[in-house]
């Protein structure tokens, strides 16, 4: 696997790795994220387990937005309940600009202790997973419980039930402020090729599948989240024995919040003007919270 040239590109931060194993007829990414999820994550004072939630999900995001072919398409994943100590996590990932917010109960969420489970934060919530292809107009959304021990889990639920494609994601974390780091880890079993003819017959038990998923399985959080291991020793760890792994250089990865002034002025501009007087404050002004990014802009009516 070739040398990277700097210590950025060694570490394997904000990027992703994109590769194949064509004797098993599978596709893998990988993810590393650093700088851009210390930014998203010190946009908002998230107490721990919260942290590592949207660490996580901002992981899984990147992962399955890197499945996109379309480079102007989006991937947005969406968890929401109407009794959980969470009711709104939202992130999503488009041309390689990540973001994310989890919305909470504080109150609540002390009185579950440090380390609650899934469906302690969340109750009988559900994950929505969203493509949008720009180049076709079309979009394709799978809605599946939050069932199991992590946003992981319910990913894969969401690929076999929704794509019938056998799939595995391990997460590593890091979260310590101003330290983040977390990386992930997806391999799919595609025997008929990525373009190939619709999987009528998918089989979990697949002996090349379940090759490869043990292979990958193996991985530990640990080695997902260290920054001083780069992304191909990971995979060679994993695949050394393979005849051969064909690897991509990732993309890289930017937070991108798409707010601006100029954009929640043409939004604003929208409303009727005695709708807009209606919005504004004492003051005369609309203002206006970018959950994402926690900036406020203070907008006066036309």
């Amino acid at each position: 696997m070739a040398q990277q040239e700097t210590d950025a590109d060694r570490t394997g931060f904000d990027r992703i790795l994109q590769f194949t194993i064509p004797d098993r007829d599978t596709r893998g990414r990988m993810v590393r994220l650093g700088p851009v999820l210390d930014e998203i994550l010190s946009a908002h004072a998230y107490p721990g387990p919260i942290r590592n939630l949207l660490a996580e999900a901002l992981v899984l995001t990147a992962l399955l937005g890197s499945l996109l072919k379309d480079g102007k398409g989006q991937l947005t994943m969406q968890a929401q309940t109407e009794d959980g100590v969470v009711d709104l996590l939202a992130c999503d990932f488009r041309n390689g600009e990540l973001r994310g917010y989890v919305r909470h109960d504080r109150a609540r969420l002390d009185e579950l202790g440090p380390n609650p489970t899934l469906h302690a934060l969340f109750g009988d919530g559900y994950l929505a997973i969203t493509f949008d292809l720009a180049a076709t107009g079309q979009r394709y959304q799978g809605i599946v419980p939050l069932e199991g021990a992590s946003l992981s889990d319910a990913c894969e639920r969401y690929f076999w039930q929704s794509e019938q494609v056998p799939t595995l994601i391990r997460v590593g974390l890091s979260t310590v402020p101003g330290q983040c780091a977390a990386g992930g880890l997806l391999l799919q079993h595609l025997p008929e090729g990525e373009e190939g003819r619709e999987r009528l017959h998918v089989r979990l038990d697949h002996p090349e599948w379940e090759h490869v998923s043990i292979m990958g399985g193996a991985v530990s959080p640990a080695e997902l989240a260290d920054p001083t291991l780069d992304l191909e020793s990971v995979l060679w760890r994993l695949f050394h024995e393979e005849r051969e792994v064909r690897i991509a250089p990732g993309a890289g990865i930017v937070r991108g919040c798409r707010c601006t002034l100029e954009h929640y002025r043409e939004l604003i501009a929208r409303f009727p003007a005695d709708e807009q007087a209606e919005m504004a404050d004492e003051a005369g002004e609309i203002v206006v919270d970018c959950a994402f990014c926690s900036k406020e802009f203070r907008i006066r009516p036309a």
